[in-house]
């Protein structure tokens, strides 16, 4: 994790983003075996094709395990409240997924200082794949 003193941490504060690997056929594959999503379009190119894809693509739910991944880089996982996502477009092979977050709330809920984030993925172009909120307990 981060260090940052939560005292700190203010609205419009920018989270580290946090750049993963291209998608490549071998992490599709690890994923649908640790998933237990086999959905062919993720995995078979020829099931891909018919479906009128270019190519196989990522599951839509691993890049959500990114934006979780980029948030508990910054906070323990116990101190996430919520996460919401939407998905807002296709993860092609070799793009680059790139995670970011940004405070847009500051509140207090029964004594506990919270955020609520803005976050979203991205690839290397800066197309949006994924964005959504997070709320999560500054301690």
């Amino acid at each position: 994790m981060n260090s940052f003193q939560s005292h700190d941490v203010q609205v419009g504060f920018e989270l580290s983003p946090l750049i993963l690997p291209a998608i490549n056929r071998t992490t599709l594959a690890l994923y649908a075996g640790a998933s237990g999503d086999h959905n062919q379009v993720h995995i078979d190119l020829d099931f891909a094709r018919k479906a009128r894809q270019p190519d196989v693509f990522a599951h839509g739910m691993l890049s959500v395990a990114y934006l979780g991944r980029f948030l508990t880089g910054w906070v323990a996982q116990a101190h996430i409240r919520s996460l919401a996502v939407r998905f807002t477009g296709i993860t092609q092979l070799g793009h680059v997924p790139t995670c970011h977050g940004k405070v847009i709330e500051l509140f207090e809920v029964d004594g506990e200082r919270r955020a609520r984030l803005a976050i979203r993925c991205v690839n290397q172009y800066g197309d949006e794949k994924l964005v959504g909120e997070a709320t999560v307990a500054l301690l």
